[in-house]
């Protein structure tokens, strides 16, 4: 496993890292303690040293297994979460600082750890993040050392660079996939000039990119990929990155020609995400442990050839770009 630096932290990351979304039991069907735990243990035992979660992944279910995970550990495993997204007290009651901070020290408490090594804001309202207040409450945690780092998870490159103007910001975590490339152009040199961690969610554009889904695919109904493919109940872009399911199955499909030989496309896929040096480390999901052993392999691949990104390039701005829905 490669390590990269991440932001002004002083940590290194691991360039593959965990998201455990789908640890929280909900939004991607049911998963048992159990296999939750192997999920955890397999990614840890193949280099893995972060973790991504958050205080709504099964309202708090995540934390709580992480934390259990952790309990008598001596590895250094460095966890992000997030907050802002909870359902008591809901917006905008979750933006004022004793909410921030309450929201904080449930997460310590089910971590079971003295500080968070990152404090994320969770997709939360442009305006709010216009505003700034967030950040002054989470500055505020950090010198209360309840905190060691913050940053905030954006749904859109205007997003991302209203939030890289906050002084002491650590990441940014976005959506970036062979899907959704616009962060290349829009983002990663001002990150990199400001030394901020760039922390890559959805990878596989919810599964799209592992090249298995047919547009006869079903999933199950707590599934989010059932219920918000359409943006139903949150942005469209955390599902299937914004595309049309049948639309991106087709797009898919039609990468398969692509694929180097000797590669799985999750393969090509994640390795593309890692071959920019703007980004600090990639957090694909995993439902079981084999899942997770082999997302971790794909930090020993070689770099894809520069004739293979261009193609990836034009086929994105020829094929994809236009497709996509939501704040991007």
């Amino acid at each position: 496993m490669q390590h990269r630096e991440f932001g002004r932290s002083g940590f290194k990351v691991s360039e593959i890292g965990l998201g455990t979304w789908q640890l929280g039991g909900a939004d991607w069907g049911e998963i048992d303690e159990q296999t939750a735990l192997s999920t955890l243990q397999a990614a840890v035992e193949t280099g893995v040293n972060f973790l991504d979660t958050a205080d709504v992944y099964g309202l708090g279910r995540s934390e709580t297994l992480i934390g259990k995970f952790l309990k008598g550990r001596s590895d250094r495993i460095f966890v992000a979460t997030k907050l802002g997204r909870f359902p008591q007290p809901g917006w905008p009651g979750n933006f004022t600082f004793e909410s921030l901070r309450a929201h904080t020290e449930a997460s310590l408490r089910r971590l079971g750890v003295e500080a968070l090594d990152l404090q994320q804001l969770h997709c939360v309202p442009p305006e709010v993040l216009r505003q700034g207040e967030v950040f002054e409450g989470l500055r505020a945690l950090q010198r209360e050392g309840k905190i060691k780092n913050f940053g905030a998870s954006v749904e859109s490159m205007d997003e991302a660079l209203v939030c890289l103007e906050q002084e002491g910001l650590c990441a940014l975590q976005i959506i970036f996939n062979i899907f959704r490339q616009k962060p290349i152009s829009e983002l990663f040199e001002k990150a990199k000039s400001k030394r901020v961690a760039l922390i890559v969610r959805l990878p596989l554009a919810s599964g799209l990119l592992a090249g298995k889904f047919t547009r006869a695919t079903k999933f199950a109904e707590q599934d989010h990929r059932h219920y918000n493919r359409d943006g139903q109940s949150f942005n469209v872009g955390e599902t299937f990155a914004g595309l049309p399911f049948e639309k991106g199955v087709d797009l898919a499909e039609a990468l398969k020609p692509l694929v180097p030989d000797g590669m799985t496309m999750a393969e090509m896929a994640l390795r593309w995400t890692l071959d920019f040096d703007a980004v600090s480390t990639v957090i694909p999901g995993a439902r079981n442990a084999d899942q997770a052993a082999a997302n971790s392999t794909v930090s020993a691949l070689p770099a894809l050839s520069q004739e293979l990104h261009e193609k990836l390039r034009v086929f994105y701005e020829h094929e994809v770009a236009l497709s996509i829905r939501g704040p991007y």
